[in-house]
């Protein structure tokens, strides 16, 4: 069986050399060759190689990694079409390579290959961000990149623990019982957004292209929520972190003012929802994260692609500086509220028929106050998806702009996930079918559906009422990313000033000199030496050995 995340590598890879047009047709044929192999997947074992008396299990597939590989490969595709007039061919190749080591990531049944490419998706990744060839671009995918090799690290830590204690490679559910098992649960958390490391997904996404956004919000993430429900699944502690995602990516949505940071804020708003799922952990809930990650794909894929048009026709990502663009850009004001709907939870939508069973999960383990917090949060998403990024994008005051829809490709891509928000939330068993386990539930019952509506009913008026205040200037909102962004990067700089530096040699000198007073050197080597010194000593002698070996 050929693998399809390694052929969406090798493709990545060789199209750095190939001319623009003749790589975009070896990719769409690739892409749908790759997305054809993960449909056809039966729930076997494949792909075997023998290491270090290990084996290697290259591809994995059950009902988990079956739903997360389809619609990886279908995002591969649909985000190849939207990027068809990239002039930028280096972007798509990044993109390929980092698309196929999710898709590597998600079939992997051993630790080994999981970090392979769980490590190759953070390179892809980065370049993603670095190709869009901007001063900003760069310094965000410098710290995205610090952010995810640091993540990377306390992964490795973990699984090398893992593997020491049980000589076991397998990946699959771990407990919490050791240091290794929170380390390895640490270094999927990076990758999902949690905090304290949220704010890499607004620092990084925006400043991707217009096109290579749409690549960045469907893989590492969702396949951070893959690893949690392969690895965590019913661990407690998730739920909590899961809340605290929602309420952070809703609290920082409603204060931004550029479209695209809003965006990636309910990314990780959604995100919180689908970890949560991973925390209940039931059957129920773990199907509810993983119809709500692939719904959530899609959808947060056409809200970026929206936006994505938006910033390409106007040059402009500020709210504050847009408006009144459903006169010239109806098309995608149109797709822009399918998906904000969609985000939102409407009935008849993609959004509805996944995030309900989590509250469905939560509610059948008696969890009101986790039930409670998830309706309140349903709320809330309308609040700054739902209303603010189309109201303010393409309603409210008239900004003067009159660009055109963009290109017909890029039209396409977005008619077709709009299609498909619908489709899915019109017939969800489809999409319940590809679950990991078998469904019995019913999420079009009246009483669902009067509750969801009077909630979104009640979130709209809110929004209208505090519209005074929603209005927004041009401002920036900090976050904890300026922790590392501006105050660490100016304590570094302190600690390197010529002053700081003489101080530190003086204080040096003093203590040499004591030392050298304190002991007779004509009967050093004789005389009691004690011990303390001699450990500050060697402690002040290694810690210079290891400043200069590091620094040089």
């Amino acid at each position: 069986m050929i693998h399809p995340g390694l052929i969406l590598i090798l493709t990545g890879l060789f199209s750095y050399i190939l001319p623009n047009n003749v790589s975009r047709f070896l990719m769409l044929i690739v892409g749908i060759y790759s997305f054809y192999i993960c449909c056809s997947f039966d729930n076997v074992n494949s792909f075997t190689l023998n290491y270090l008396n290990f084996e290697l299990v290259l591809i994995r597939v059950d009902g988990l990694s079956k739903i997360f590989s389809i619609i990886f490969s279908f995002m591969v595709l649909i985000g190849l079409i939207f990027a068809w007039n990239q002039k930028n061919k280096n972007e798509l190749s990044a993109a390929f390579i980092y698309s196929g080591a999710a898709l590597g990531a998600v079939l992997a049944g051993d630790i080994f290959t999981l970090f392979f490419f769980w490590e190759l998706m953070a390179i892809g990744s980065a370049l993603v961000i670095f190709t869009n060839q901007t001063a900003l671009s760069e310094k965000a995918g410098f710290r995205y990149s610090m952010i995810h090799f640091g993540g990377g690290v306390l992964l490795m830590c973990g699984l090398t623990g893992h593997v020491a204690e049980t000589n076991s490679i397998i990946f699959e559910s771990f407990s919490l019982n050791s240091v290794h098992s929170w380390l390895i649960m640490l270094g999927f958390l990076v990758n999902a957004g949690a905090p304290p490391f949220s704010s890499w997904i607004s620092d990084s996404y925006p400043e991707a292209s217009f096109s290579g956004c749409v690549f960045l919000s469907a893989f590492t993430t969702k396949t951070a929520v893959y690893a949690l429900l392969r690895g965590f699944p019913g661990n407690e502690i998730l739920i909590y972190v899961g809340i605290f995602m929602i309420f952070y990516g809703i609290i920082y949505a409603l204060l931004e003012n550029d479209m695209r940071r809003i965006l990636s804020y309910s990314i990780v708003n959604q995100v919180g929802f689908m970890i949560v799922g991973v925390g209940i952990g039931t059957e129920m809930a773990i199907n509810g994260a993983s119809a709500h990650a692939f719904a959530h794909i899609i959808y947060k894929a056409l809200l970026l692609m929206s936006a994505g048009s938006v910033l390409l026709m106007t040059g402009r990502r500020k709210c504050s500086e847009l408006g009144g663009l459903f006169q010239s850009m109806p098309l995608t004001m149109v797709c822009g509220t399918i998906g904000a709907f969609a985000i939102s939870a409407f009935p008849l939508t993609s959004g509805f028929v996944s995030k309900s069973m989590i509250s469905q999960s939560a509610a059948d383990q008696h969890l009101f106050g986790i039930w409670l917090f998830l309706a309140a949060a349903s709320a809330g998403v309308f609040l700054h998806a739902g209303i603010k990024f189309p109201w303010f994008v393409f309603f409210q005051k008239d900004s003067g702009l009159r660009p055109p829809d963009p290109p017909i490709n890029m039209r396409l891509s977005m008619l077709i996930l709009s299609f498909l928000c619908l489709f899915i939330g019109i017939f969800p068993n489809y999409l319940y079918q590809i679950l990991p386990y078998s469904v019995d539930y019913v999420p079009y019952t009246s009483s669902h559906v009067v509750f969801q509506l009077q909630l979104l009913l009640f979130a709209g008026f809110a929004f209208f009422i505090m519209l005074p205040w929603l209005k927004r200037t041009p401002t920036i909102s900090l976050d904890l990313d300026w922790l590392y962004r501006v105050l660490a990067k100016r304590l570094i700089l302190y600690i390197f000033q010529v002053k700081f530096l003489n101080s530190i040699l003086i204080k040096f000198r003093q203590y040499t000199y004591a030392t050298y007073r304190k002991i007779d050197l004509g009967q050093s080597l004789t005389k009691n030496i004690s011990s303390g010194n001699m450990v500050l000593s060697v402690g002040i002698l290694l810690a210079i050995y290891l400043f200069f070996f590091y620094l040089f």
